[in-house]
């Protein structure tokens, strides 16, 4: 980070906010175990929802009211949904890679996460890969390596290399699951490679990202970093030659399997973006907490906007949550949920934060971008002015105006706008990708059957 060395992250006080946001999936856990635990399959013990593998529509859709719960606790990314999800699609494809093959994949990954149960790990999933020409194939790259493929195996195992870009939680991971991040072919089975590892393992290198505003954590202080406890975190993971035994395992070579894996999962994770409507709420408070303490809370404009954030919210929510409601069981008895409104989900949330984003914006006035710093707030002499100036209604601190103009701040074009918005667009697969799928599964064949029978083409044509 910075171009030093992170001996200790835990310690950091750029990183430490987003391991608080990774703690606190545990402590929901305890509070409210009803939320956040369930009894796992394999075990027959009560382990973290994260953990678990769905055995029902319902527990997807206890997934994604835990998403949108934390999503109110922290008003960021908490950081765990991808494995989550990454064990839910691996737990069906390894079923049938096994099925087709005979090869051992599903026993192993079954092991690997009653290990991970036990100890109550986190367990992040990486996917992407930084791809280089996106017109060619991992195969076809100058760069062998911009695919994170196997560079050789023995009796014990493989070793892998390359690099995964945006990687969220990973540094706050104890195990990290590298997945394909595209469909196959032949001449890519050294790319068609499911391995998981841990955090620590020999020849990984972890370069931080950067997030809008993230220095102000080293500033000291609470005002300036608009939410004082909480935030997200990504890096770029790079492999050199990295060994994965065998036990740890769970494709190499299936290449057929590629798609399906990917599918399966963008499945789960579109869906899991119900956890912006929890980010959302707290949006949505702030907003009208502003437009209070600005003493125009009463306004008919005030209420109507506020009411258009809330259907926004609503409907990213609605999306997801009916397609857990719609699961149907795969061959290895994991459900699946909807594939259609799992996208029209995601698709929605690439455009309706940004929406919500603009609105708080607009509630909160200009201050929220042009406010002094915590510094001068608490500057012995233009301290007092500030007080004076800053002031929106007499009963309401200055301090706490700022505050929440802070948070607004944050959340539409500061550190936790990374996982809001820009993750909101680019997660899970960008835009046009919804569309694709959106459009393989539009029907449109039975879809012009039901209208040529209402309308009495096809009796027209009998006749």
């Amino acid at each position: 980070m910075f171009g030093e060395l992170v001996d200790e992250p835990v310690d950091h006080p750029m990183i430490r906010p987003s391991i608080n946001a990774v703690a606190e999936t545990y402590d929901l856990a305890i509070r409210e175990p009803e939320v956040a635990t369930a009894e796992s399959s394999l075990t027959k013990k009560r382990v973290n929802r994260f953990l678990h593998i769905a055995q029902s529509a319902d527990d997807l859709v206890a997934q994604n009211m835990m998403q949108r719960k934390l999503g109110q606790n922290t008003g960021t990314c908490f950081q765990r949904c991808v494995g989550m999800d990454a064990f839910n699609s691996l737990y069906s494809v390894t079923y049938e890679i096994d099925e087709k093959h005979g090869t051992p994949y599903h026993e192993r990954l079954k092991a690997f996460l009653t290990t991970m149960q036990e100890h109550n790990y986190v367990v992040g999933g990486a996917m992407t890969d930084v791809k280089g020409d996106r017109s060619k194939a991992p195969h076809e790259q100058d760069d062998p390596d911009l695919f994170v493929h196997i560079t050789r195996r023995d009796d014990k195992g493989i070793w892998l290399k390359g690099a995964k870009a945006h990687q969220t939680g990973c540094i706050n991971s104890h195990w990290i699951i590298a997945m394909p991040t595209m469909r196959l072919g032949p001449a890519d089975r050294d790319y068609a490679v499911v391995a998981a590892f841990p955090v620590d393992a020999p020849g990984i290198t972890y370069i931080y990202g950067r997030q809008s505003c993230d220095t102000r954590s080293m500033e000291g202080g609470s005002i300036d970093v608009g939410n004082a406890d909480f935030s997200g975190q990504e890096a770029m993971v790079v492999l050199e030659d990295v060994f994965v035994p065998w036990t740890h395992v769970f494709m190499d070579g299936e290449y057929q399997f590629a798609s399906m894996l990917v599918e399966r999962f963008t499945c789960y994770h579109r869906r899991s973006y119900v956890c912006k409507t929890g980010v959302g709420d707290v949006l949505i408070g702030a907003a009208a907490q502003a437009a209070e303490y600005n003493g125009v809370d009463g306004a008919s404009h005030i209420k109507d906007k506020l009411v258009q954030m809330t259907h926004l919210n609503e409907t990213m929510y609605a999306a997801g949550i009916a397609s857990s409601h719609q699961a149907r069981p795969t061959k290895s008895g994991c459900y699946l949920n909807d594939d259609m409104l799992a996208n029209v989900c995601k698709h929605h949330v690439t455009k309706m934060p940004f929406d919500m984003g603009r609105i708080a914006q607009d509630l909160a006035g200009g201050l929220v971008s042009t406010a002094p710093s915590e510094k001068e707030l608490k500057h012995p002499e233009l301290g007092a002015l500030l007080d004076k100036y800053l002031k929106g209604r007499a009963d309401v601190p200055t301090e706490a105006r700022i505050r929440i103009l802070r948070l607004i701040e944050n959340m539409t074009m500061g550190r936790n706008a990374v996982g809001y918005l820009t993750e909101s667009l680019h997660g899970a697969g960008s835009p046009q990708a919804q569309r694709i799928q959106i459009g393989r599964q539009m029907e449109l064949g039975f879809k012009k059957g039901l209208a040529r029978r209402l309308a009495g083409v096809d009796r027209a044509d009998d006749e």
